[in-house]
């Protein structure tokens, strides 16, 4: 390896346990140190940075200026007009009234605006969240048969969604959320958006009756077993109207300052479209309408919670499978945004912000509410300077709701059907399951469960297979880590991998192993054969060859960060296996191919 200045070194002196675990907890639960503003701080400035802390509009609005108020007043009205249409829409695919996707984007807004962290998140409904809520409420309780107990679940498991994301943030488990890699959630929310575009071909067909199922099987099979029901005038009018969507989207790509086309597009949708049923009568020639909506802000349903419920075990998963699914696309989003903008939010801040808002929403006939994707690019493009686009949303939507509800009423569903279809086009993400095939072959796996579990099972199906596909490659790194051959590079004193750099030189009667991972128990056993393995493996490449007898082993530890007793026992049982066989092992610890220390055992 080099001739090397070998000085020895003391043995550290054992950590307390109660120290030791006081840094294990920190790391894992305090890993940002939220608690460091206030050392060395007056008790009135304690004060002041803890209402911050849980409040973060108490630090930003003291700032807050003119200037910023005509960037948001532009973009909460842009947003507004987005927020309208999809609230709608996506009330309907919850398969709850129209009226609650207005309620569910008035009192959430303002609540996330008080306690969320992220300037350029917009709040609102969600399609995949919608969804799920149907598929889940509706194995148990018919919409159409039982609407006021499916409504009343709606609310419960919207209230347990809160608790549950609240719970998140307070105990500081964020990290659970982690476990939805980026490859579970591009597949998941592809096969989701394909089963709602799909799901959507009842309004686009004009079909009265169809399947709850969300699988394409079962929805492919209620369309062309319908056939003769068709309508071909909705089918026109759907067309025209999602060709318009998809055009609209593709110039704001083209030109990104022309966003607010496709920003637009839905509530010019939903005009275009009610003027169109109005003043030709379509009503009355098979074209379906919203019909009344009820003028007023949002009613109490508190005393709605169905706590007493048969049902309420199902209200309660229902409410975290939700949870989980809105965190993760809505603190996913938060964070790109504000990488953009070269600022952080706080994972555990903003799960508190999201359960706040869906339990104050529970109370006021609101559903699952997050940061969807579409909303917040059309917030963050419309030049949003904080969360008080939120705010001014939230007030248009309250004018909405108190005088201009009666204009909904002769709202073609076809419409809110392509309105649909466009939003989730914009979801399935071939590119980056393109990109992830390119990179690692494995995310790609995960990535295609996820999105066949959803669109050939059912949502939750896809949403296990593609969590435990996670979990199965997280336990094979840690039961399964990877051991290495090194080689020396000629002219250097530098080792790399065999199989990467085939032109290495091998050590004459040496074999120099890399351990790319912490020992633990869960790994000792398959570290101990497979080391056996490769030993077997030289010594028999060598008596072959007729080179040099094998004398050394060399173990390179610099990857191993941890090792535990288990791990100390298999060097143990190396060093024996080792010795019966007259071979000698030293373990060393590399930093820029430098050895730091050495141990011959």
């Amino acid at each position: 390896m080099g001739q090397e200045d070998h000085r020895r070194v003391a043995i550290p002196p054992p950590q307390p346990f109660v120290k030791s675990l006081k840094n294990t907890l920190k790391e894992t639960f305090f890993p940002d140190d939220p608690l460091r503003q206030f050392k060395n701080q007056p008790p009135r400035r304690k004060f002041i940075l803890a209402l911050q802390y849980l409040f973060p509009i108490i630090e930003w609005g003291p700032k807050y200026s003119l200037k910023f108020f005509k960037s948001d007043l532009i973009a909460g009205i842009t947003i507004a007009s987005l927020a309208i249409p999809q609230g709608i829409s996506y009330a309907k695919l919850a398969n709850l009234p129209p009226i609650l996707g207005l309620y569910s984007s008035f009192v959430p807004p303002l609540i996330y605006a008080v306690f969320g962290s992220s300037k350029d998140l917009a709040v609102g409904t969600v399609a995949v969240g919608s969804l799920l809520t149907a598929s889940m409420l509706g194995n148990v309780v018919n919409a159409n048969e039982n609407p006021k107990l499916y409504l009343h679940l709606a609310f419960t498991a919207t209230f347990f969604t809160g608790l549950f994301e609240a719970a998140l943030g307070i105990f500081r488990l964020g990290f659970i959320v982690d476990f939805l890699s980026h490859a579970t959630i591009v597949g998941f929310m592809g096969g989701a958006a394909t089963v709602v575009s799909l799901q959507q071909l009842k309004g686009i067909l004009g079909l009265d009756h169809f399947t709850s199922a969300t699988d394409v099987v079962s929805v492919m099979r209620s369309v062309f077993s319908q056939r003769h029901k068709w309508r071909w005038e909705s089918t026109v009018l759907g067309s025209g109207f999602l060709f318009y969507l998809l055009l609209s989207r593709y110039f704001s790509k083209k030109k990104p300052k022309l966003f607010w086309i496709s920003a637009m597009a839905p509530l010019t949708s939903i005009v275009l479209g009610s003027l169109l049923v109005y003043l030709t009568h379509a009503e009355k020639h098979g074209i379906q309408v919203i019909g009344y909506l009820r003028k007023g802000i949002n009613p109490l349903s508190i005393m709605d919670l169905e706590f007493g419920s048969a049902y309420l075990t199902t209200a309660i998963k229902t409410g975290i499978v939700t949870g989980l699914i809105a965190l993760a696309e809505g603190i996913a989003v938060g964070r790109s945004f504000a990488m953009y903008k070269n600022y952080n939010i706080d994972g555990n801040k903003e799960m508190i912000a999201f359960g706040m808002m869906n339990i104050a929403g529970s109370c006021t006939s609101c559903y699952l509410t997050s940061g969807p994707f579409s909303r917040s690019a059309v917030n963050f493009n419309a030049g949003c300077k904080t969360a008080v686009s939120n705010i001014v949303m939230a007030i248009a939507v309250m004018i909405t709701l108190l005088f201009l509800t009666p204009l909904f009423h002769y709202t073609p569903l076809v419409v809110l059907s392509s309105i649909i279809i466009a939003a989730m086009l914009g979801l399935i993400d071939y590119e980056a399951a393109i990109h992830l095939w390119h990179i690692d072959k494995f995310d790609f796996l995960v990535c295609m469960s996820a999105y066949i579990g959803v669109v050939f099972t059912n949502i939750e199906i896809g949403l296990i297979m593609a969590v435990g596909i996670s979990l199965l490659r997280v336990l094979l790194f840690v039961a399964r880590p990877r051991t290495l051959v090194l080689g020396n590079i000629p002219g250097s004193e530098i080792y790399r991998n065999v199989d990467q750099y085939p032109n290495t030189n091998n050590v004459p009667g040496v074999l120099v192993l890399e351990i790319d991972a912490p020992i633990y128990f869960a790994n000792a056993s398959y570290l101990r054969e497979r080391i056996s393995r490769w030993i077997d493996d030289k010594e028999d490449r060598l008596k072959s060859s007729g080179e040099t007898s094998l004398q050394y082993v060399i173990l390179d530890m610099s990857a191993v960060g941890n090792i535990d007793t288990s791990g100390i026992g298999m060097l143990e049982e190396i060093k024996k296996i080792l010795d019966r066989r007259e071979l000698k092992v030293h373990l060393f610890l590399l930093l820029q191919n430098k050895v730091l220390f050495s141990i011959n055992l």
